[in-house]
């Protein structure tokens, strides 16, 4: 299958040869489509130097003011993180990310997100991913460089692709029936609002309710007509409390 709907997402880079290494990383893998996050530094020589011969990558890489923007009309969004976290995310090997990529690549867009070079993903970027992949690094030094970290995840998708070109797939109605990353963000805010209107959510106390609820439906995976009838349940409950 092509790749080319498998966007390699790096967020407030910093450092302009990282960004070549990461562009090479992903062309002798087979990707091409690069986005910049807020870049913290210029796409300048040492990217160009660094990138070999994936400059058209560089050339091509879309660079873009918010992660909101970057992920507009993404399908479905993996993150990439290290460190353990308060709230844990669905969390996927790199062979389930990939193979979860490349099968959702097939329906549009979809993106794997790399955070700052000394902090990583954010929280709050996170909550735009429907699952996290970790890199089973040794424990005693798990530190793995930018590049590093998008060669081996580039490495796994195109396994998956490769091994997807093999198999005799039917397609189906179970791809066209997948829920879109916009479909959920809207089921979460028709959630969240209904939630609040119940008195279940007290917005000025969250206590990470509705983060949680996230991770919750995001590990459910509800295709468009399960969410339908979440959403008809919601719209049913609204009703009810209408004098």
């Amino acid at each position: 299958m092509p790749l080319s709907d498998i966007r390699i997402i790096l967020i407030r880079p910093t450092h302009d040869g990282n960004i070549g290494a990461c562009a090479r990383a992903m062309k002798t893998m087979g990707l091409s489509s690069l986005w910049l996050v807020a870049p913290q530094t210029r796409v300048g020589e040492p990217a160009y130097a660094m990138a070999a011969h994936a400059d058209d990558l560089l050339h091509q890489a879309v660079i873009v003011p918010d992660l909101e923007t970057a992920l507009a009309d993404c399908r479905y969004v993996v993150g990439t993180s290290a460190r353990p976290r308060r709230i844990e995310w669905p969390a996927l090997d790199p062979r389930e990310a990939a193979r979860q990529l490349v099968e959702r690549g097939c329906d549009g867009p979809v993106a794997l997100l790399f955070g700052q070079e000394r902090t990583g993903l954010t929280n709050e970027e996170l909550d735009r991913c429907q699952a996290v992949v970790s890199i089973p690094a040794n424990p005693d030094y798990p530190s793995l460089n930018l590049a590093a970290a998008v060669q081996i995840l580039a490495y796994e998708i195109r396994l998956s692709a490769l091994a997807g070109e093999r198999r005799d797939e039917e397609g189906g109605d179970d791809a066209q029936a997948r829920s879109t990353r916009e479909d959920m963000q809207r089921f979460y805010e028709h959630l969240e609002r209904v939630m609040i209107e119940t008195r279940f959510l007290d917005p000025a106390k969250p206590r990470f309710l509705m983060r949680r609820l996230t991770r919750l439906f995001n590990r459910a995976q509800p295709d468009e007509n399960e969410l339908n009838i979440l959403r008809g349940i919601l719209t049913s409950v609204e009703r009810l409390r209408r004098p």
